[in-house]
C-alpha cells in the first residue's frame, strides 16, 4: 500500500487503525546528532485494544490496497529461539541493548539479548516469500498500522515485560514460572489501567518495561505514509503484543523536524507541526482520538539544551564528558501531534531581580472566583488532574522558564520576562486553573512557521474508515498553511459573541466551558451549543448553531453580522484617532514640495501598535504616496523598530510605491520574519519590477536552505 499523493493539492492520510488498537503510552530513548542531522534510537509503544476487534481479513483489505495491486510485502526476521528469561537476570538500570551514543551513529548490538541484526530489514529489502496477497489473504494475522513518514525503521520486536523485576505485582501469580503472550499482555493491561494517584509508579514501570529485553522480532513493512506490523499467529488486536519496541532513525530531510541555526548562528533543531505533525519524528497514531501519555530520554552534546513539551522542569544529567541526558514526561493524555522538542544552544534568561521564576504565585480564592473551582467528577479519562487540586486552582502564575539565543538576551530581559507573569495571571483570571503545572518559553529561529502548530484537524475533514483511518482535506497543500481566513473569522466570531453577550456573561461561560471540557477533545459545535444553552433567552437574539455556521463558516467573505458592526467600531475613540491621523497624512502627501510660508507642520499623535497597523492599512489604499511622505512616516513612527505586524505593513507600502531607500527593510523582513514574509514575495513579483524581483530572488537564495519546506515550495512557485 503505497499511497501516491500530489502534495500541491491532495489530502493528508491518517492511516493508523485506531478503532482496533490504541497507544496508551510512548517511551522514547533518543540520541541527537547534529553532524549527521539525525535523531536515532528506540520507541516503545504500550497498547490497549480498541472497541472493535477485527480479524486480518478486514484490516488487510483496508490498509494493503494499492492501485497497482502489488503484493503487500513484510520483512521477515530469521528464526530466533527466545528462552524464557528469569526476572533475576534483568537489571532495571541496564539500558536496552546497552547503547548510549552521543554525536555518533548507533550500532545495533541486539544480538547479545537473544536477537540479531537484521540487515535485510535495514537495507529495505523485503522477502517475497512472506508477502500477503491482497486478493487472497493467505494469512489471517492482525495488522497494526502506525502513521509514519520519512523514517528509517531498522527493527521491530516484542518486549518481554515479564522479565522486569517486581512485575509479578501486575499478575495474579506470585511468581512467573511460565511466561506466555497472554501473561505479558495481562501485565500491560494492568499497567495502563493503574489509577491516577499511582502515576509515579506507573511511569517508573513504563520505563523499566521499555528497557526489558526483546522476545522476538516482528514482521514489518513501510510505505510512504505508514508502518505496518504483524505477528504470525496473532489474529486479533487482543492477541497482538501489547508492548513493542521500534528501533529507527530520522532522515535529515524529514518533514517533522527542522535542522537550522538560531539567531546567533548556532545549530539547532526543532519539531514543526505542519503539515505532517510528528510522523517523521517517531511512528505514532496521528488521529486526535488517539490520546496517550509519554516519557522521553534525549541525549545530546553537553553544550546543547533539550526542551520538550513535558510537565517536569528537566535538568541535564552528565553521562560522560561531553554528553548530557534530559528526561521529560507528561501524565495528561494528549494527541501525538502535541509532542514537541527543541535542541539548541539556548541560554536560560533570568530576571535581574532576586525573585526566582521557579516560585509560583499563589493566593487565597476570593468570593468572586468561587465559581472557578471545578466540583464533581471530571469528564475526561483518568489522569492526575490539576482541576481537582485545591492549591492548583489558586495558582495564578505557574513556574516558567525562558530560553533564547544569547544574542537576544537583552531584549528578553527588558521585555519578555516582565510580560509573562501578567499574561499568566490574566489567563488564570479569565479561564481559571492552568491545565499544566509549568511552562517553558523558547524564542524560536527565524524560519519557524508561525502557523505551523495550528493546522485544522477534524474527523469531519475527510472520510473515516471502520479501522479508524481518515484524511485531512488539503492537508498536504503547502499554501493552506498561509491561508489565514479561517483564523481571522474565528477571531472575529469570538469578538462578535463577546460583544453581543457582554463581557461578564461571555467570560463566565468561558470559565464554565474550560472546567467542563478540560482534558477532552471538543468540536466547534460543542462550544457553540454549550454557549447558547448557558445564556439567557433575551441575549440570544436569534443566535443558533445553524445560523452561526451559515454566516461564519459556510459563507465566503466578511460575515453579515460583522459588516453591520463595522460602522459602530469605527466610531470608537481609538478608531477616530487613527482616522484623524490618516487624514493628516493624506494632506501631507498632497502638498507640493515648496510649501507656502504660512503653512504649518502637521502634529502627529503617538499611536499604539494596533493603531499603527490600521493607519498603514488605510494608507495602503492610497493610489500614490510620495517618497518624502514615506520618509516622514518612517521617521515619525520609527517603523523599522516596530513589531513584525507593523513592519509587514510598512514593507508593503515600500514595495507598492517602489520606495528604494527602504528596500533594506524589506530584505531584513524576508530574512528575519520568514513565515510572514511569504506574502511579501508575492507583492515583489506581481508588480513586475525588475529590481524588486531581483531583491526577492536574492533573499530567497540566502534563506531557502533554512526555510520551512512548505514556505520554500510556495515561494519557489512565485519566483520561478
Amino acid at each position: 500500500m503505497d499511497v501516491k499523493l500530489d502534495p500541491s493539492r491532495d489530502d493528508l492520510p491518517l492511516l493508523a487503525n485506531t478503532s482496533h488498537i490504541l497507544v496508551k503510552h510512548y517511551v522514547l530513548d533518543l540520541d541527537v546528532d547534529f553532524k549527521s542531522q539525525i535523531i536515532e534510537g528506540t520507541i516503545v509503544l504500550f497498547f490497549e485494544p480498541g472497541n472493535r476487534f477485527k480479524k486480518q481479513s478486514s484490516s488487510i483489505e483496508e490498509t494493503c490496497q494499492s492501485e497497482s495491486n502489488e503484493a503487500c510485502k513484510f520483512r521477515m526476521p530469521e528464526p530466533c529461539h527466545i528462552p524464557v528469561t528469569h526476572t533475576s537476570t534483568f537489571s532495571s538500570k541496564m539500558g536496552y541493548d546497552g547503547f548510549s551514543v552521543c554525536g555518533k551513529g548507533v550500532k545495533d548490538t541486539s544480538g547479545k539479548d537473544g536477537n540479531h541484526d537484521n540487515w535485510e530489514q535495514a537495507s529495505g529489502i523485503s522477502s517475497s516469500k512472506y508477502c500477503c496477497d491482497t486478493g487472497n489473504h493467505g494469512s489471517e494475522d492482525f495488522l497494526l498500522v502506525l502513521d509514519c513518514c520519512d523514517l528509517s525503521v531498522l527493527k521491530v520486536e516484542e518486549v518481554d515485560v515479564a522479565a522486569v523485576p517486581g512485575i509479578e505485582k501486575f499478575t495474579r501469580s506470585p511468581t512467573l514460572t511460565v511466561v506466555s503472550e497472554e501473561l505479558r499482555n495481562q501485565i500491560i493491561r494492568e499497567l495502563v489501567t493503574l489509577p491516577a494517584d499511582r502515576w509515579r509508579e506507573q511511569l517508573d514501570y513504563y520505563a523499566r518495561c521499555s528497557q526489558a529485553p526483546g522476545c522476538g522480532e516482528l514482521l514489518f513493512d513501510t510505505d510512504t505514509w505508514s508502518l505496518q506490523i504483524r505477528k504470525t499467529g496473532a489474529q486479533a488486536a487482543t492477541d497482538f503484543p501489547h508492548a513493542i519496541r521500534i528501533r529507527y532513525r530520522t532522515k535529515p530531510q524529514g518533514r517533522s523536524v527542522t535542522w537550522t541555526s538560531d539567531q546567533s548562528g548556532r545549530p539547532c533543531v526543532y519539531t514543526m507541526g505542519s503539515p505532517i505533525n510528528n510522523r517523521a519524528l517517531f511512528p505514532c497514531q496521528e488521529p486526535p482520538v488517539a490520546m496517550s501519555t509519554w516519557q522521553a530520554t534525549v541525549r545530546a552534546a553537553a553544550s546543547f539544551v533539550v526542551l520538550m513539551s513535558g510537565e517536569n522542569s528537566a535538568k541535564p544529567t552528565q553521562l560522560r564528558e561531553g554528553c548530557s541526558s534530559w528526561h521529560y514526561y507528561i501524565t495528561m493524555p494528549m494527541p501525538a501531534s502535541t509532542f514537541t522538542i527543541a535542541v539548541g544552544s539556548w541560554e536560560r534568561m533570568k530576571p535581574e531581580t532576586c525573585l526566582s521564576n521557579d516560585l509560583a504565585t499563589e493566593r487565597s480564592l476570593s468570593s468572586s472566583e468561587a465559581d472557578f473551582r471545578y466540583v464533581g467528577v471530571c469528564g475526561h479519562m483518568e489522569y492526575p488532574c490539576r482541576f481537582q487540586n485545591a492549591s492548583a486552582t489558586t495558582q495564578e502564575i505557574i513556574p516558567h522558564r525562558v530560553f533564547a539565543p544569547v544574542c537576544l538576551k537583552g531584549a528578553c530581559q527588558e521585555t519578555l520576562l516582565r510580560l509573562i507573569p501578567p499574561c499568566l495571571s490574566a489567563a488564570h483570571s479569565v479561564l481559571g486553573t492552568h491545565p499544566f503545572s509549568r511552562l517553558d518559553v523558547l524564542i524560536v529561529p527565524a524560519n519557524f512557521p508561525s502557523l505551523g502548530m495550528a493546522r485544522p484537524n477534524k474527523e469531519e475533514t475527510g472520510r473515516v474508515s471502520d479501522s479508524g483511518s481518515s484524511v485531512i482535506k488539503h492537508g498536504l497543500n503547502p499554501e493552506k498553511a498561509f491561508m489565514q481566513v479561517h483564523y481571522l473569522k474565528g477571531y472575529f466570531l469570538l469578538r462578535f459573541l463577546a460583544k453581543r453577550l457582554g463581557d461578564d456573561t461571555y467570560f463566565s461561560f468561558l470559565r464554565k466551558f474550560v472546567h467542563t471540557f478540560h482534558g477532552q477533545l471538543i468540536l466547534s459545535q460543542d462550544f457553540l451549543q454549550m454557549l447558547l444553552e448557558n445564556i439567557p433567552e433575551e441575549k440570544r437574539l436569534e443566535l443558533s448553531v445553524e445560523n452561526i455556521f451559515r454566516d461564519w463558516l459556510e459563507s465566503s467573505g466578511i460575515p453579515q453580522p460583522l459588516q453591520r458592526e463595522r460602522g459602530a467600531a469605527a466610531a470608537c475613540g481609538l478608531a477616530r484617532r487613527v482616522s484623524a491621523e490618516v487624514a493628516k497624512w493624506i494632506r501631507v502627501n498632497r502638498r507640493p514640495r515648496k510649501r507656502k510660508r504660512r503653512e504649518t507642520e502637521e502634529a502627529f499623535e503617538k499611536l499604539f501598535p494596533d493603531q499603527l497597523v490600521w493607519l498603514l492599512e488605510c494608507l495602503l489604499e492610497q493610489k500614490t504616496l510620495k517618497p518624502r511622505t514615506l520618509q516622514s512616516l518612517e521617521r515619525t513612527y520609527h517603523l523599522p523598530e516596530q513589531d513584525a505586524e507593523v513592519r509587514h505593513r510598512w514593507c508593503e507600502l515600500v514595495v507598492k510605491h517602489r520606495y528604494t531607500k527602504a528596500y533594506k527593510d524589506v530584505e531584513r523582513f524576508l530574512q528575519e520574519d520568514q513565515a510572514m514574509g511569504i506574502y511579501l514575495y508575492g507583492e515583489l513579483m506581481v508588480g513586475e519590477d525588475a529590481r524588486q524581483q531581483q531583491l526577492a530572488r536574492r533573499c530567497f537564495e540566502l534563506t531557502k536552505e533554512q526555510m520551512d519546506r512548505s514556505s520554500a515550495e510556495v515561494v519557489a512557485e512565485m519566483l520561478f
